[in-house]
Parts: structure tokens; sequence; C-alpha cells
């Protein structure tokens, strides 16, 4: 039977869209189930404002009347606009073992883009860089981090059949927690305390939500990130979800923020405990016993491992030591709190400066993911 492809279009169907992924990593002890209603949220033009600036449209496959992919096609005009190209991006992507499936549904992507003048497709990517995005092609027998996708080995061999080549790789890396921090962190943090004037200091939550540290510290995300691969700087209100989404939700002694002397925050370190395990247990669902597993996870007893979500320094500041005082204050946080590693999130692989952070720890690479592109 041939491959049919049928737009998503109501409510129903993106429940079957957003569960397809649960349904083929089935079993699969290294896939991290995403939270069920943050998908939702995140494809719905209603609650997610970054269809302010983008268009996208959702696709199932059907093979043999049974659901055998999925793909949403993306076209971000603010990123299409920085970085001077005419792309429409693939995210969502996930399919059974079978080349006419993911064929089928790149076709429908390539489709939607040409009828918006789009001249080249790429991902898998999503709205923004705090969708998750990159296909992984090494450490399929890694537990997946939360922020992060899994994927079977076969997805490489599909997109390179149909004609895809990488753009960019990120690496990920895991960290181990050692059993004091080291005597050089400890020691350039001191220096560049006492040489600038800069201090350390936990946000409130009331600082975060209602007196704007919050925004600045997006602000600085948006400066240290922005010339990275692909970024989206992120307008005011995709700002305000954000904060709500991830940074009111936080057990922030996990976050610190660097002040310089001025009281103007230069640097910034956003990390959590793991809730992997506990979305595996509640399988990506809050009700009926979900949220138990991750309040559990983020506050009461912890996981083996931290995510280090985004560590970012002004320009200005990167040479002069601040990312030791972030990390003097977080290893100790670790230690303390029993924390055997940290996994890092996606580093570009030509950004050898961050690798370069981890040097006088003991690491291990444990991923890689990759971006997938061609013209069409």
């Amino acid at each position: 039977m041939s491959i049919q492809i049928q737009q998503v279009t109501d409510k129903s169907m993106m429940r079957k869209f957003v569960n397809f992924q649960n349904q083929l990593y089935k079993g699969v002890p290294w896939f991290v189930p995403k939270l069920f209603t943050d998908e939702m949220a995140t494809l719905d033009p209603d609650r997610n404002p970054a269809f302010q600036f983008c268009e996208a449209a959702c696709y199932l496959a059907y093979k043999d009347g049974k659901i055998a992919g999925r793909v949403a096609a993306i076209v971000n005009r603010r990123a299409n606009e920085k970085w001077g190209h005419q792309e429409v991006r693939y995210g969502w992507f996930d399919f059974i073992d079978d080349p006419e499936v993911s064929k089928a549904l790149i076709d429908k992507v390539v489709e939607f883009g040409k009828q918006r003048g789009m001249t080249h497709i790429a991902g898998p990517l999503g709205f923004t860089d705090f969708d998750a995005e990159g296909m992984l092609v090494e450490g399929f027998d890694q537990l997946c981090t939360m922020a992060l996708l899994y994927n079977y080995p076969y997805y490489s061999q599909h997109m390179e059949a149909m004609g895809f080549s990488k753009e960019v790789d990120w690496l990920e890396y895991k960290i181990f927690i050692p059993k004091q921090v080291p005597e050089k962190v400890t020691r350039v943090a001191q220096l560049v305390k006492e040489r600038y004037g800069v201090r350390l200091r936990k946000p409130t939550r009331k600082e975060v939500l209602k007196e704007g540290i919050g925004h600045k510290i997006f602000d600085l995300i948006n400066e240290t990130y922005g010339e990275l691969y692909n970024f989206t700087i992120l307008p005011d209100n995709m700002v305000d979800k954000y904060i709500d989404t991830y940074l009111g939700l936080l057990d922030l002694k996990f976050v610190n923020i660097v002040e310089d002397s001025d009281g103007n925050i230069i640097g910034v370190g956003i990390t959590m405990p793991s809730i992997t395990r506990a979305l595996q247990k509640g399988g990506g669902k809050l009700f009926p016993f979900g949220w138990y597993h991750l309040l559990k996870s983020m506050f009461f007893k912890y996981e083996e491992s931290v995510e280090l979500l985004l560590i970012g320094v002004k320009a200005e500041w990167r040479s002069r030591g601040v990312l030791a005082v972030i990390f003097e204050d977080l290893i100790n946080l670790y230690i303390k709190n029993g924390f055997k590693y940290g996994e890092s999130n996606a580093e570009l692989e030509s950004n050898v400066k961050m690798q370069g952070t981890w040097d006088i720890y003991e690491t291990e690479q444990t991923k890689r993911r990759r971006v997938y592109g061609k013209d069409i």
C-alpha cells in the first residue's frame, strides 16, 4: 500500500502526532519522553508566540492504515532574515525504518517550503533554539537528556540516501564531578572577584518573575548565543514564555548570576537536577503520578546527574575568568548534593573554547548530533 500523508488539522490529530514518538520508542531504555503538555503547547499557534514570526504545518504518514511517521515543516522568518537564507526547517521528525515513509514526509516539507519561496531545507530544527534539535548520529546507547532528542541509528542512513549532508555537528559531554573544586578554578575565581569587583549571587523567584532579572538573563543569552548556528534572537513575548515555562519552575539554587561592580549581569549559569528517569516513569505525562516523579527529582531526591542547560558570559568578560566564578559555586553545590556527573548541553563542534573549559575535569564525549541539509 502506498504511503499517505495527512496534515494535522485538529487537536485529536495533534495528540496522535505528539504520542507517535512514545509509541515508536516504547521499551527503548535510552529514550526520554517529552512532556506531553509542553509539546502540545509548543505546536499550538494560539499558545506559542513563535508563530508570530514562524509558519508551520504538521504532517502524519500512514502505511497500511497505521501511523508510520511524523514531521513538522517550519519557516522561521526571523532567522531567515538574520542569516540571509531562505530555509524551511523540518522538526519533530520520526519514522519507522522505511525509506518510502521518510521520503514522503521530507517531500511534504519541501513542498511546504517551495510554496513559500524557500530554496534550502535543514533540520531537525524547531521554532527556536529552545526546541530540541539535531539528529543523533553517535551515542545511541546513552541516556538522552531532558532537553534533547533521541533517535534510531537508521535515521541518518535515510537522510544521506535522500541526498542530505552535514551542515553542523554538536557534541555532548559527561563531566564527572570532582571530589573538590579544582585549585585552579578556586584561584581564578578569587582573583577575578578581587581584581574586577564582580560578585556571584542566586536570583530569587520574585526577581526573576516580577523584577526584570529574568529578562536580563535572556538579554545575556541572546547576546552570548546570538552568533551561533541559526540562532533566533528572542523577542520579549517569547522571553516571557520561557521565563514562565523554565526559569519560573527551576530550583533557583542551581542557577547563578555574576554581576560586575555596577550590578550589570555579565554571566549566568542555568542548571538543574536531571529529570530523565522521572520523565520515563511518568511516560511524559503529568497525571496521574508524573508530577510526583518530577517534583521528587527536581527538589527532593536527586538523580545522579545534573544538566548544564545554559552557561553564558558576555564577550568582553570571557577572557577574564568569569566562568571560574560560575563553576566554583556550581561544583561546590553539586558535591554537597551528591551528584556524580553533569551533562553538557549540545555544544557546536566548532566551539573549541567551550570544549576547552572541560580540560581540567574528567570527561567523556557521549553523543554527537547533526543538522542535515540540502538545496531544494
